[in-house]
């Protein structure tokens, strides 16, 4: 499975089955998240065969048979949210290849004692959930294109090809908060541009969001074909 068809494939899944994920799967799990916390200065925590974070009272939302979850941990600072949802939702998308399932949770869940380590200065943005679904799930409803970006008949094919991607991200509550904006070559430059940019939200999770939407972009427009800006 390639990384667009397991944006295509994967669904929010909350009910898991009573299997505990395979052997194999863990170690490739493990050494993705250990490059991840290098490369982008993060502390996710993969925690298994836990069952109490998603059946205290804190875990709403229709969660059961969680006992596998992604403790998504950083440093304080303003661009953590948008980097928990940019490498979570690497993390997610590699697990949906893998053969598992997932689900965000960005309160549904009980910080359980032990099972997660906080170094100073760091703080949990959210949770996913990872397991063998007893269900794969099903799509969400989605805008119109027009509203979260501006695509036209003069924006290239890759362009489209991204926001495509990009409106299959999963957000908080569904709710799309973001824009994305061609804006072709600026300053000189040999490569296009494009903007992403979270909008207002009374639910918030937005920059968490944006992160997600932006690797979503990335896989359908290829990085190479253009710079953020």
């Amino acid at each position: 499975m390639t990384l667009l068809e397991a944006i295509e494939a994967r669904h929010s899944v909350r009910k898991y089955k009573d299997e505990p994920i395979h052997e194999e799967i863990l170690v490739i799990l493990r050494d993705r998240i250990r490059e991840i916390n290098e490369k982008a200065s993060l502390h996710i925590q993969l925690v298994t065969g836990e069952p109490k974070a998603f059946s205290g009272l804190m875990a709403y939302g229709s969660f059961s048979g969680v006992k596998n979850y992604l403790v998504m941990v950083g440093k304080k600072g303003d661009d953590l949210d948008e980097k928990i949802g940019y490498y979570g939702e690497q993390l997610v998308l590699l697990a949906q290849t893998l053969g598992l399932n997932s689900c965000w949770a960005g309160l549904s869940y009980s910080k359980i004692p032990g099972t997660y380590k906080l170094d100073e200065g760091e703080k949990i943005g959210c949770y996913i959930a990872l397991g063998y679904g007893q269900t794969q799930g099903k799509g969400h409803k989605v805008k119109d294109i027009k509203e979260i970006c501006n695509a036209s008949d003069v924006t290239p094919i890759w362009f489209k090809k991204g926001v495509e991607a990009a409106i299959l991200a999963p957000t908080a509550v569904n709710q799309q908060k973001f824009y994305l904006e061609y804006l072709g070559f600026q300053d000189h430059s040999k490569v296009p541009s494009v903007s992403a940019r979270s909008l207002f939200s009374m639910v918030g999770y937005s920059k968490i969001d944006l992160g997600i939407v932006k690797y979503h972009f990335e896989i359908g427009a290829g990085k190479e074909n253009f710079k953020w800006i």
